[in-house]
């Protein structure tokens, strides 16, 4: 129980109708339990403030009420759980309009927020080169990793795409990958760098079939008992390296190749626009955070460099 509810006597009436919407949600948007969790957590501690503060079940709440919560919140909490928060109360009014459980939605004209997104890590180029170096390609699954990194350092995959990446999705002759967009399924065509394909090359003729224990298996990497190599297998192995390598704990993340590559083709006079087209996102404004890592790299370097810098 949130501490904000500790000592809050909500209405099974109230908890009822919570529960009511995170089945409905559940089953139309096959949401992941952590989510459902985040969403009834806001919720209770939501009906829980309404309930002592105003005397008011969750149907019968105003716009009022919802400002003079949210702004109570916001003295305690970062700009981004207050957003979390926002969009769980939007999300069950909006749904408690659609079951006519009332007809007007509180939320309606509610201003979220800014939510402030930190910057991702990057690794410098010489780190990456000290990472890319660090696997033993005399053995099969150094080879295999080797392979694995230059190929996500060369594309800018995201973890989920490079474990699920078929061997007949990679054309190395033509020098480039067909993806499955992780987030969506959309898919999108990669050119891959002389360096990874040469690099993968080597692992399909050299290792991989010392690997796969099935002739029949699709995934282009594997772990060693020849199964698909999972995102936890892949992350640990990037974590192992990393440590060989001398990278400090915290410059890691899941994403630290897929930054790299973004960062470093913008470093280098990459067009925003094909970085967008290369991550496979849909939005511009979310590659444009890499910018201000590539900014804040080409203003140190103008002060390093420049005579008047």
């Amino acid at each position: 129980m949130p501490t904000e509810l500790a000592a809050v006597q909500i209405p099974e009436s109230e908890i009822a109708i919570i529960n009511q919407f995170l089945d409905t949600i559940w089953l139309d948007d096959g949401l992941a339990s952590n989510t459902i969790e985040s969403y009834r957590r806001d919720l209770l501690i939501w009906a829980g403030w309404l309930y002592t503060e105003r005397q008011q079940p969750l149907l019968a709440a105003d716009r009022d009420a919802m400002q003079a919560f949210l702004a109570r919140q916001s003295r305690d909490m970062k700009a981004s759980t207050l957003a979390r928060r926002m969009a769980s109360l939007r999300k069950f009014y909006r749904q408690a309009v659609l079951n006519l459980q009332i007809s007007i939605d509180p939320t309606a004209e509610l201003t979220s927020p800014r939510r402030v997104r930190p910057l991702p890590k990057a690794l410098s180029e010489d780190r990456i080169e000290a990472l890319l170096a660090a696997p033993d390609v005399d053995t099969p699954a150094g080879l295999r990793d080797r392979a694995m990194l230059e190929l996500m350092y060369a594309t800018g995959l995201r973890v989920t795409e490079l474990v699920t990446l078929s061997v007949h999705e990679v054309y190395l002759p033509e020098r480039y990958i067909r993806v499955v967009n992780g987030k969506g399924g959309k898919q999108r065509l990669v050119p891959i760098g002389e360096w990874a394909t040469e690099w993968v090359e080597r692992y399909l003729r050299d290792a991989r079939l010392s690997l796969i224990k099935h002739s029949s298996e699709a995934c282009l990497f594997v772990n060693q008992r020849g199964e698909p190599l999972t995102r936890q297998g892949c992350w640990f192995i990037i974590k192992q390296y990393a440590a060989q390598a001398d990278i400090p704990a915290e410059l890691l993340s899941p994403h630290v190749l897929r930054h790299a590559f973004a960062t470093h083709l913008l470093n280098h006079g990459a067009d925003l626009r094909v970085v967008q087209m290369l991550l496979g996102h849909s939005d511009i404004t979310t590659t444009q955070i890499y910018t201000q890592i590539a900014a804040a790299r080409l203003k140190s370097l103008h002060q390093s460099h420049h005579p008047r810098g």
